[in-house]
């Protein structure tokens, strides 16, 4: 099944957005205003381009070298649906999925909206939080400011108590 996505633009091979070679995706729409934001462009909820989740879905096997996909945005939980069908692909094909939220995770938990939670099932990594400027910080490890966090996902859920990623050792 596919289904139409509000997106901002995609980056082929991101180095930038999680570990090795990555498909970034970014939703169009955020709600959150964050001041100094990286991406405002991608604020307003009807820019963008309208996309049909095939199309991105068909570039997850384009490059071998890419081993990813990273949702970002935009906020890519302002349209859970697309950007879940998006990810399920990517673990389909042995890929690992990030997402960048602006929401923590204890706030996506507590309103318990079952589109959010369905996309939150597919990520292996969530980094969460609004991106603040009085906490940036160009040392932090794939996020802007100290606030946000890396969440291992898939332990949190199968745990039940929050546990952060730990990056692979070289």
């Amino acid at each position: 099944m596919t289904m139409k996505v509000r997106l901002a633009g995609i980056v082929p091979e991101s180095i930038v957005d999680g570990p090795g070679y990555r498909l970034a995706v970014f939703a169009q729409g955020c709600p959150h205003g964050c001041p100094e934001c990286h991406n405002p462009q991608t604020h307003d909820p009807q820019g963008g381009a309208l996309r049909d989740t095939g199309e991105v879905i068909a570039m997850l096997g384009a490059n071998p070298l890419v081993r990813g996909v990273t949702l970002t945005g935009g906020e890519p939980m302002m349209q859970p649906e697309p950007m879940a069908e998006i990810a399920r692909a990517a673990r389909q094909r042995g890929m690992s999925v990030w997402c960048y939220t602006g929401f923590t995770l204890e706030a996506l938990q507590a309103e318990g909206r079952s589109d959010r939670l369905r996309l939150l099932e597919q990520v292996d990594v969530l980094v969460d939080g609004p991106y603040l400027a009085r906490e940036r910080s160009l040392e932090l490890l794939y996020r802007g400011s100290r606030n946000q966090r890396l969440i291992d996902m898939k332990r949190t859920l199968a745990e039940g108590t929050l546990r952060l990623y730990e990056p692979e050792a070289w």
